[in-house]
């Protein structure tokens, strides 16, 4: 039976954060599944075409991809997902697994980051030697990328499970809730005067770069300065951490047992 193993992600167009991030979980996940052929899928039509047209580089999306395997005989799919919650862009995937169902003998979705809770509370003692070491009056803000799907609710889940593992630490979007206003209006209840800023992004792309650490009067950096707050950036994305990268390849693997 052929079988192959297809690595769905949001994609970026910045070179080395891809291979930092994206490259390395696919690498993982490839090491966990030798017996399946390795495929990639980038959910974003937007940055596949500009690698097109700006590196000649050709990524395909989902459909094409499934389309490709079904084409060349693969009768065992399991599809892995790199994004971070259960939201529109992973329930849209998950559509789209489905509507294959009838074209190979067998196919599954891998989960997301965060599921579980069991998957916030591993994730959670994945980042922590990502937390730098913090004085009075000092905090961690993630900003997660957000979403205006009723899976908002896993960024102020992962907040309550930091904080009961002891990290002081805040969540916010960029789209959707918690806001960054609403992060403004607990850090000055709680007199905080100095702010750690990171990604809760699988890649330090233009979210990071631009709308968190850039100098643009919107950015979040620049929001919390014009607060009053120092500011220290941090610009590593999740998938650069070797135990996410496990993870996902855990969940990789957990898909086998289900195809049995």
């Amino acid at each position: 039976m052929k079988k192959a193993v297809l690595v769905v992600s949001f994609g970026t167009s910045y070179k080395e954060t891809r291979e930092k991030t994206i490259e390395a979980c696919e690498n993982k996940i490839k090491e966990g599944l030798k017996e399946y052929d390795f495929f990639r899928a980038f959910t974003s039509n937007m940055i596949i075409r500009k690698l097109k047209n700006r590196d000649g580089l050709h990524i395909e999306n989902p459909v094409e991809a499934l389309d490709r395997l079904y084409k060349e005989g693969y009768q065992e799919v399991i599809v892995q997902t790199l994004h971070i919650i259960c939201g529109k862009e992973f329930n849209k995937l998950k559509e789209q697994v489905e509507s294959y169902k009838d074209r190979f003998e067998k196919i599954i979705l891998g989960r997301p980051l965060l599921t579980y809770i069991e998957d916030y509370k591993e994730i959670v003692e994945a980042i922590e030697n990502q937390i730098p070491k913090m004085e009075s009056q000092e905090v961690v803000v993630f900003m997660g990328h957000g979403t205006f799907h009723e899976s908002h609710s896993a960024y102020t889940t992962l907040e309550y499970v930091l904080r009961d593992s002891g990290i002081n630490a805040y969540v916010g979007t960029f789209e959707g809730y918690p806001e960054i206003e609403f992060l403004i209006r607990r850090l000055e209840v709680n007199n905080i005067k100095t702010v750690n800023l990171m990604p809760f992004m699988l890649v330090a792309g233009n979210h990071v770069i631009n709308d968190m650490a850039g100098d643009g009067e919107y950015s979040w950096k620049s929001i919390f300065k014009s607060h009053g707050f120092e500011v220290k950036i941090h610009l590593q994305g999740l998938g650069e951490n070797p135990y996410i990268q496990n993870k996902f390849m855990r969940h990789a693997q957990s898909c086998i047992g289900k195809l049995k």
